[in-house]
């Protein structure tokens, strides 16, 4: 027998990284549905299926919404006790996956399912973690066309969970601590691809061992941090990190305020097919006012998540559909750049929250500028934008500037405001109420007949 060292750096060598895994997919962030937010595990055929319909139906497919995204507890009570393949709940959904994948195919939308890289799911459903090349045979036989792929009873297999109940312990001692992290997702990566079909791969492992580092290689999308909770800000005590540096508990409710502030040092390690995910939207759901709500909304969009709606769509409110149809925030989302937007300031008000301004490349020389009141108070800001523009200003070029979240004389959004040049014709100074965001789109005028056009990937 080895001894226990020479054993340990053996099993931990062969777990060094591989080359990238590049699928091709997701150039842009997916957009689409999924089921968790609202109805966690109360899901069956029927609820699919409306809100697959509910995106046809309220237009939100023809702009580019697309993925209809089954999360936890679809499975049935075990796996084909023969062949060892997933199969779901004979109650909930008893035409089969294969089934629903086809009907949501039918309505030219595509069709997204949850597993785990552990024993179980969250909700102690039978997880992927061994079972990796069946589950994708399985997956990409039933059509599948997004994998959402989660971190719970991971076996200790990561570098900041508790190890001590794990047979890995020693080589997770030696081994660098995401080593282990990265060997469980990119083995379905490694089985997704063998299928031959092309399947988004969602990564959540909430930001354990600094995946924002490595995971771009593996998946088309990747957590950054524990599970969204509806409201905007403030401490709840199930989501207890103030960083994400030493985080121990990723947790769940976290707020908008606390993703977007541990995005912002994030954001840059996003790339066209690999893209930081803040997880999926609340907008909708109740618990945030339509201010907060269009916040969360655009901050996501600038940073280039996936903007997965999590929603009831066959019963929003008018306001709900307004913030989710906003063609041009949507369009700053799936800008053929893919650059995230960055945090160039943040102000402390004395009541709390802050003040922050956010900025982004976009194509045609055209930027996006995001100012942000995350306080309790109503707030006058004044923003030089000869500051934050790449270009000098001239009177020979000026720079138009659209109000993305006012409407034009047509209704469209994104309202002219004025220019600016040698002589300004449009204030920097505006007014925020409490946790209220501002978000423009400045166009260089020689490229306005093209940058100010709506653009979305189909």
């Amino acid at each position: 027998m080895l001894p226990l060292i020479l054993l340990s750096l053996q099993l931990a060598n062969s777990l060094l990284p591989v080359s990238a895994v590049d699928n091709g997919l997701a150039r842009t962030p997916p957009l689409g549905w999924n089921s968790w937010n609202r109805f966690q595990c109360d899901i069956s055929e029927e609820t699919i299926l409306s809100a697959a319909n509910s995106l046809v139906s309220t237009g939100l497919k023809d702009i580019g919404y697309e993925y209809v995204i089954i999360d936890d507890c679809w499975h049935a009570d075990s796996r084909d006790p023969e062949t060892n393949e997933p199969l779901p709940n004979p109650d909930t959904f008893p035409s089969g996956i294969k089934s629903l994948s086809d009907q949501i195919h039918s309505l030219g939308l595509k069709f997204g399912i949850y597993s785990d890289a552990g024993l179980y799911t969250c909700a102690r459903r039978f997880g992927s973690l061994g079972y990796e090349e069946i589950d994708a045979k399985t997956y990409a036989s039933w059509g599948v066309d997004y994998l959402k792929y989660d971190n719970c009873f991971n076996e200790g297999l990561s570098g900041n969970t508790s190890i001590s109940y794990s047979r890995y312990t020693v080589v997770t001692m030696l081994a660098p601590k995401y080593r282990l992290t990265l060997e469980r997702y990119e083995k379905m990566a490694k089985a997704l691809n063998a299928t031959g079909r092309p399947i988004v791969y969602a990564m959540c492992n909430w930001g354990e061992d600094h995946s924002w580092t490595w995971a771009g290689e593996l998946a088309n999308s990747w957590r950054m941090s524990g599970d969204i909770g509806d409201l905007f800000t403030g401490y709840h005590p199930w989501c207890p990190c103030t960083s994400l540096e030493n985080c121990t508990n990723f947790g769940a409710r976290c707020s908008v305020t606390r993703i977007l502030d541990w995005a912002a040092d994030i954001v840059p390690y996003s790339d066209p097919g690999g893209w930081a995910d803040l997880d999926m939207l609340e907008v909708g759901n109740g618990n945030m006012t339509k201010d907060e709500y269009i916040t969360h909304f655009s901050m996501w969009a600038l940073v280039k998540s996936p903007l997965i709606l999590g929603n009831d769509l066959a019963n929003m409110s008018k306001d709900t559909l307004e913030i989710i149809s906003n063609k041009e925030i949507l369009a700053v989302n799936q800008d053929p750049l893919g650059i995230a937007a960055s945090r160039v300031w943040q102000v402390s008000v004395e009541e709390g929250g802050d003040i922050q301004l956010w900025i982004g490349p976009l194509e045609h020389g055209a930027t996006v500028v995001a100012v942000v009141n995350t306080s309790p108070t109503n707030a006058t800001v004044s923003v030089p934008w000869t500051d934050i523009l790449p270009y000098e200003l001239t009177s020979e070029q000026p720079v138009h500037v659209f109000d993305l979240w006012q409407r034009a004389d047509d209704a469209q959004w994104g309202l002219y405001l004025g220019s600016l040049g040698s002589s300004f014709s449009f204030s920097s100074t505006m007014k925020l109420r409490s946790h209220e965001t501002k978000v423009y789109r400045l166009v260089p005028q020689a490229s306005h007949a093209e940058g100010d056009q709506f653009r979305v990937q189909a």
